[in-house]
């Protein structure tokens, strides 16, 4: 089994260069496109990914640690401030700055400390290890969501190849992005 260090890094140090990338080459409009009704655009992707990494996550690495409860995130009900609009840009950049003070916390944490549990307002007790893990998987599953719906304009308008991406066609959704 890989160290789980040398797993999830290497995906928590990149994600922010992606996001970089992605927000400062294509069209802001593009961007904010919702791929489907009640579906997140790559925009409300990232903006979700800033708020946990604001708030949730490093948190939650102190509840750990410390061996305290925590309660369970509300994406709808926390977070982001409908007043503020910040441009992909400049989301992606407050995401690449607080990632730096994430992984300096994370190089604080060793080995024995990933068995160190608390428990969950709703899924019980976990572990650092597993909250870790979570936080890399939070990273990719959010990263390809913004990215599929980037993709759909392009799948629209490839002709004969739509087929191809049959795979890769956000449907709307009841529930919304999540």
């Amino acid at each position: 089994m890989i160290p789980i260090f040398r797993l999830v890094l290497p995906v928590l140090e990149t994600t922010p260069q992606r996001w970089i990338q992605l927000s400062s080459m294509l069209p802001p409009d593009l961007f904010q496109r919702k791929p489907a009704p009640n579906e997140w655009s790559a925009y409300d992707c990232l903006r979700h990914i800033v708020d946990t990494e604001r708030s949730v996550f490093p948190a939650r690495v102190g509840h750990l640690l410390r061996g305290e409860d925590f309660p369970a995130y509300q994406p709808d009900k926390e977070g982001k401030d409908p007043k503020e609009n910040p441009t992909p840009v400049e989301l992606a950049s407050e995401f690449a700055r607080l990632r730096t003070g994430s992984l300096a916390l994370l190089s604080k944490v060793g080995e024995a400390d990933l068995n160190r549990t608390a428990r969950h307002q709703e899924l019980g007790m976990v572990t650092l290890g597993e909250m870790i893990h979570e936080w890399a998987g939070h990273d990719l599953m959010h990263t390809v969501q913004g990215e599929r719906a980037i993709l759909q304009p392009y799948i629209d308008g490839c002709g004969p190849w739509k087929r191809y991406f049959s795979d890769h066609v956000v449907p709307p959704s009841p529930q919304g992005g999540r």
